[in-house]
C-alpha cells in the first residue's frame, strides 16, 4: 500500500530562503549519485537483515524486497528519470520517498542506524573509485596517442628548447614520449587517490555509532571496500579529505597537460610551424578570414588554473573546521565533482588533437642553427682527450665551426637510455597495457559487486 509522502521526510517548517541557501546545489549534483547511493542503501538493509537481535529490524525477505526496488530506481536513473524534488533536498530523501512510496512502512526503516552525514561519505567514495578509473582510462588513452605520434615522428630531428631558446639537439619521438611519460606517472596520484576512497565510512552514522549491533566489515565486503575506516569520528571527519586530495591528483595532471598544451601552440605558429594543428579542433576570427586559432588549447591553461583553484577550496574549507560534521563540507562536493568533469573532458579532447596533429620533418630541420650543436661537439672533444672546460670554451668562441654539423647524424650519436636515439616506446605499450588491465580488473570488480546487490 504506498504512504502520502508529500510532506518532507526531514523537517518542513525551514524559512524557504534558508532551505534554499542550504540545499544549495544538491538537487542537481547528487543525480550522479544515485546508482551510488542505492547501492549503499542495499548494502545497509542487507547488513540490518542479518544484525542478531531479538527481533529482525528488516527481515531477509524485507531486505530482498528493498534491493529490488533499488535496482529499479537505478534504471531511472540510467535513463535520466530519476529526479530529486526541492522537498527531497538531496538524493538520499529521494531514494528514501520512491522506497516508501513503493514499499510503504519497510522503506522508513532504511535509514535505521544511518545519517545523511555517512550516506554521502559513502556514496562519494563509491562515486570517486569509478571515476578515478575512468579518468586513468583517459589519461591512458592520451598517452597512448602521443605515443603513436612519437612512433610516426621517429628521430625526425626537432630543436630541443631551454628557457624557450634554442638548446640541443631533441627528435620528435623524444618531445611526444617526454610528455607522455609525464602524464602517465601522473596515475600514481590518482592511483593514491584511490586507495584512500577504497574506505568504507558506512555504519558512522553522525561520527558516533549507534546503539545497534552493526557490521560495518560486511558492508565493506558487500560495497567492494578493502577495509573499514575503524574509528566512527575519524569517519565523519574523513568526509572532505578524499575529494581534497582527488582534487590534488587532478591539478596535477592539470598541470602536466597545460605544459603539453603549450607546446602545441608554440610549435604550429607559423613562424615555427613544425605541428600543425587539425583545423576541425581550431576556431576563426570575426573579422580575420584566414584566422585558425588554438582555443581549446588556450582554455586548456585556464581551465587547469579552475582546478587549482577548486584545489585551494576545498583545502581552505577544511582546513579550519573542529572535529565531527560541519556543513561547509557540502561545498567540497560541487568542487571535486567541477575538478574530475573540467580534467576528464581536457583528457578526452587533447586526445583528439594530437591524434589529428602532424609534423613537418623539412620545418623542423630548417630550425636548427649552428649553436643548437654546441654541446654535442664539445663533448665530441671531450671524448677525444680534451678537458671538458678548454672543449667548452673552444667551441663557444668558434660557433662559425659548427655550420656543418648535420642534425639527423647528432640525433643519431646519443643512444644512451632516454636520449634521441635511445628511446624504447615498448616501454611506453608495455606500460600502457598493464595500466588498461589493473583499470579493467577494478571497474569489473566495481560492476560484479554493483549486479550481486541490486538483484
Amino acid at each position: 500500500m504506498k504512504k502520502d509522502t508529500k510532506k518532507t521526510i526531514t523537517d518542513n517548517t525551514v524559512d524557504p530562503d534558508v532551505l534554499t541557501y542550504t540545499v544549495g546545489e544538491d538537487p542537481v549534483l547528487d543525480l550522479s549519485l544515485a546508482k551510488w547511493d542505492c547501492m549503499g542503501t542495499a548494502a545497509h538493509v542487507t547488513m540490518l537483515s542479518e544484525m542478531k537481535l531479538p527481533r529482525a529490524v528488516v527481515t531477509k525477505a524485507e531486505a530482498s524486497k528493498v534491493r529490488k526496488t533499488l535496482a529499479k530506481i537505478v534504471k531511472l536513473s540510467e535513463n535520466g528519470q530519476f529526479e530529486i524534488r526541492v522537498d527531497d533536498q538531496d538524493v538520499h530523501m529521494a531514494v528514501e520517498r520512491m522506497l516508501t512510496e513503493e514499499l510503504g512502512d519497510l522503506g522508513k526503516k532504511i535509514h535505521t542506524g544511518r545519517s545523511r552525514n555517512d550516506q554521502v561519505a559513502v556514496d562519494v567514495r563509491l562515486h570517486m573509485k569509478d571515476e578515478i578509473l575512468r579518468t586513468s582510462q583517459e589519461v591512458v588513452e592520451l598517452v597512448s596517442s602521443l605515443v603513436k605520434f612519437a612512433a610516426k615522428g621517429g628521430k625526425t630531428p626537432l630543436v630541443g628548447r631551454t628557457h624557450l631558446q634554442p638548446a640541443m639537439p631533441s627528435s620528435v619521438e623524444m618531445w611526444a614520449t617526454g610528455h607522455a611519460e609525464m602524464i602517465l606517472d601522473q596515475l600514481e596520484n590518482l592511483k593514491a587517490a584511490y586507495r584512500l576512497a577504497d574506505i568504507n565510512p558506512l555504519g558512522s552514522a553522525a561520527g558516533y555509532g549507534v546503539p545497534l549491533p552493526l557490521d560495518r566489515s560486511r558492508t565493506s565486503e558487500l560495497l567492494g571496500f578493502s577495509r573499514t575506516i575503524h574509528n566512527c569520528f575519524g569517519a565523519s571527519m574523513a568526509r572532505g579529505e578524499c575529494e581534497a586530495a582527488l582534487l590534488s591528483a587532478l591539478a596535477q595532471i592539470m598541470c602536466v597537460l597545460s605544459r603539453l598544451a603549450e607546446d602545441m601552440i608554440i610549435f604550429s605558429m607559423p613562424e615555427f610551424a613544425y605541428f600543425k594543428l587539425p583545423r576541425e579542433y581550431c576556431t576563426g576570427s570575426s573579422i580575420m578570414p584566414q584566422k585558425y586559432n588554438p582555443d581549446v588549447l588556450e582554455l586548456v591553461r585556464g581551465k587547469t588554473a579552475q582546478v587549482i583553484g577548486s584545489q585551494t577550496a576545498a583545502l581552505t574549507l577544511l582546513h579550519a573546521m573542529p572535529g565531527g560534521y560541519n556543513r561547509d563540507l557540502q561545498d567540497v562536493k560541487l568542487l571535486y565533482m567541477k575538478g574530475l568533469d573540467t580534467t576528464r573532458t581536457t583528457l578526452r579532447i587533447l586526445a583528439k588533437l594530437v591524434d589529428g596533429m602532424t609534423f613537418d620533418a623539412d620545418k623542423c630541420r630548417e630550425a636548427f642553427s649552428p649553436g643548437v650543436f654546441a654541446t654535442d661537439v664539445a663533448l665530441r672533444k671531450v671524448a677525444e682527450g680534451k678537458p671538458w672546460r678548454d672543449a667548452y670554451h673552444e667551441v663557444r668562441d668558434h660557433l662559425e665551426l659548427l655550420e656543418s654539423e648535420d642534425c639527423d647524424a647528432v640525433v643519431a650519436a646519443k643512444t644512451h637510455e632516454g636520449t634521441t636515439c635511445g628511446i624504447d616506446l615498448k616501454i611506453y605499450k608495455d606500460r600502457l597495457k598493464e595500466e588498461a588491465l589493473f583499470i579493467k580488473k577494478n571497474l569489473k570488480f566495481i560492476d560484479a559487486k554493483c549486479k550481486a546487490l541490486l538483484k
